[in-house]
């Protein structure tokens, strides 16, 4: 199984053999446990939830207590779940380590975008502006709100608001290095979030 949860841990660039540059990102992958394995007569679908990150056992819930004694399983920080092909071989208690994957693997990465505040049209939807002369005094607006006759904004219309603080997914990375010692996963060019959030590394769909 190809998935693992992760850390990012920054940016950095390295040479390849050839001596040209690479921008790569440092994620600190796994070590991950399964916590509870999905399947089609139980669940309706083939997936796995891993666990991922160090936590006092004072820092849960109870039912999350409960949770985690019930599958027998040291508590852990997070918990997220991955569709996987029916017949993988995983079982409750297996650890993922980063060695699942290779140099040269293809990689999809998901994170959580970082957040911009409050965005104004132009920023957050790339609108472009009113004229520039004084004369104008429409510069940065949104635009009109509603169809003619409509009375009212229809919903999923482009507006300023909140930007970024999203799941964002990169998909098509190259995994560049691996280092099975450290934990250390190293992908080519950026992924979304800031240093220190939670990364998911899955095998890539295409």
């Amino acid at each position: 199984m190809k998935a693992i949860l992760g850390k990012k841990i920054g940016m950095t660039q390295i040479f390849d053999e050839q001596g040209r540059l690479i921008p790569v990102t440092v994620i600190e992958a796994g070590p991950c446990t399964v916590v509870d394995v999905k399947t089609p007569d139980k669940h309706g679908y083939t997936g796995v939830q891993l666990g991922y990150g160090f936590v006092k056992e004072q820092r849960l819930t109870r039912p999350q207590r409960g949770y985690f004694k019930s599958k027998g399983i040291s508590p852990l920080r997070y918990l997220r779940e991955f569709r996987v092909r029916p017949g993988e071989d995983v079982t409750v208690g297996d650890e993922i380590k980063v060695d699942v994957f290779k140099s040269g693997d293809y990689v999809d990465v998901t994170g959580t975008s970082l957040g911009k505040g409050f965005a104004g049209s132009i920023k957050r939807w790339n609108f472009g502006r009113g004229p520039s002369s004084h004369g104008s005094k429409y510069h940065r607006g949104p635009g009109s709100l509603a169809a003619r006759d409509a009375s009212r904004v229809f919903p999923g219309r482009k507006l300023p608001g909140h930007k970024g603080s999203e799941r964002v997914t990169v998909r098509n990375l190259r995994v560049v290095n691996v280092d099975p010692e450290k934990n250390l996963l190293l992908v080519h060019g950026g992924v979304p979030g800031r240093r220190g959030s939670l990364i998911m590394i899955k095998e890539a769909s295409r």
